[in-house]
């Protein structure tokens, strides 16, 4: 009667270890690629930064890079006042150096006030 059980435990480990693999296998493709792909995109960023374009820092500092030292970044906040940053504090750019910001075609509508639907009347005495 053992000799009948063990082929069915075994098969129950090989099943185990399927889904143990399939399980790694999807928190790969659904986790971590998408991860590194994210790193990899804001290094690229990162290290095309260039005098003139305006960025943005993970902190939501709003600036202009100035120069560039290795891996900090030198940005203008506003006229005269220039702070340095590390490089990887980049958050995002907002407009490269050089490159004119679309203008809209035409102005949004301005939509009118609503009336208020409470009225208030007074007794004058």
């Amino acid at each position: 009667m053992l000799n009948a059980a063990d082929p069915a435990s075994g098969g129950g480990n090989f099943s185990f270890l399927l889904i143990l693999v399939l399980l790694f296998g999807f928190m790969y493709f659904v986790m971590i690629r998408p991860q590194q792909k994210r790193r990899r995109e804001a290094a690229d960023m990162q290290n095309s930064l260039a005098p003139g374009d305006e960025i943005v820092t993970i902190g939501g500092l709003h600036g202009i890079v100035t120069g560039i030292v290795d891996d900090q970044v030198a940005l203008e906040i506003a006229p005269g006042v220039e702070v340095r940053f590390a490089r990887p504090a980049i958050a995002r750019v907002v407009q490269k150096a050089g490159e004119a910001i679309p203008e809209p075609d035409e102005a949004p509508p301005v939509a009118d006030e609503p009336e208020s639907p409470v009225t208030e009347t007074r007794k004058q005495d």
